[in-house]
This record gives structure tokens, sequence and C-alpha cells, in this order.
């Protein structure tokens, strides 16, 4: 990465192997496919490296589970090849097809926890999230590959018993 990704981010690392918001964190219901940079609602996201806007999109919605809120996310084709996913952003800056710059604004970090619906039956780590009020974060993938669609994918997490062999530790 030739910048961090939310400039106004209190850490500015990624998050240590199983703790919470780290890539591939086991979850009781599958498993994390990013990492998570947990800031105010609000706070800018920008691109890492150079690259081209290929896709954008909805990432969660309270259609789909009661406890999130809708956000939305941009994948982008950096010149190394590798696609970077931005998600749970509130709104987005860029369009398809757009050249951005590394640091370029791109979007702005959505509160993707709606804590009303959060019930006793929510997932045990969405339950920690609220109790420690992390509500909006950027959900930051690294991809070899344009992302597989799947019914084993869901906002951020794998369902699957295999780790999909496109998806890459941003950490490495």
């Amino acid at each position: 990465m030739k910048c961090w990704p939310v400039p106004s981010s209190s850490s500015k690392k990624i998050p240590l192997p199983d703790s919470p918001g780290s890539f591939w964190e086991s979850r009781s219901d599958g498993h994390h496919c990013g990492v998570d940079i947990y800031a105010p609602e609000g706070s800018d996201v920008v691109s890492v490296e150079d690259g081209k806007v290929i896709d954008i999109g909805l990432f969660t919605s309270s259609l789909w589970i009661p406890y999130w809120n809708s956000t939305y996310c941009v994948l982008i084709k950096n010149t190394t090849g590798y696609i970077c996913k931005y998600a749970e952003l509130q709104d987005v800056n860029v369009h398809v097809d757009e050249q951005v710059n590394s640091g370029q604004l791109i979007g702005h970090i959505g509160q993707v926890l709606n804590s009303q619906n959060v019930t006793k039956e929510s997932p045990s780590y969405i339950k920690k999230l609220l109790k420690k009020r992390k509500l909006s974060m950027l959900h930051f993938e690294l991809h070899k590959a344009f992302p597989i669609q799947s019914k084993e994918y869901l906002g951020g997490n794998w369902y699957g018993s295999k780790k999909p062999r496109h998806l890459v530790n941003p950490a490495l």
C-alpha cells in the first residue's frame, strides 16, 4: 500500500491475526474476508494505489440482515494487478471506469451496524462490536482476481469450508 486507506484513523496498522476485524478471523458463522479499520462515520476513504474503478455496488442492507444498515463498496484494480475492495461506505465519490490516483478520495465510512436491531440472537462478534461502540469501519479486501459472486459470501464474510484462492491477506 502506497498510502493508508483511512487517513484520519487512530490506528495505521492492519489488525493482528485472530483479533477483532482481522483477516480470516474465525466467526461463529464464517470467516472474515478482509480487515476492518475502525474510524468515525463520515471519515474519508482514499485509494491505496493508482488504479481503475471496476465495480460499485451495495455491500450490506437490512433487507439481507436486520442489524445492517445500507452500505456500499468500490472495487479498484490497481496498477499492480490486485483488486482492492473498499466496503461499508456511506457514499461513493468515484464512477466505474474512472482512473484514480493513490490518496484520491473514493468515499466515506458508513455506520454498518444498526444498534437497535442487534438482538441476543445476533452473532457474538456483532454484539462485541456494539458493546465496544465500533459501529462504523472500512472493510478492506484484497484479491488476485475479480471476486467470484457466490452464495458463500455475504457482507465481507465467507461461509464456505475453504478460503477462496483469489482472496489475499492485505497484511502480506
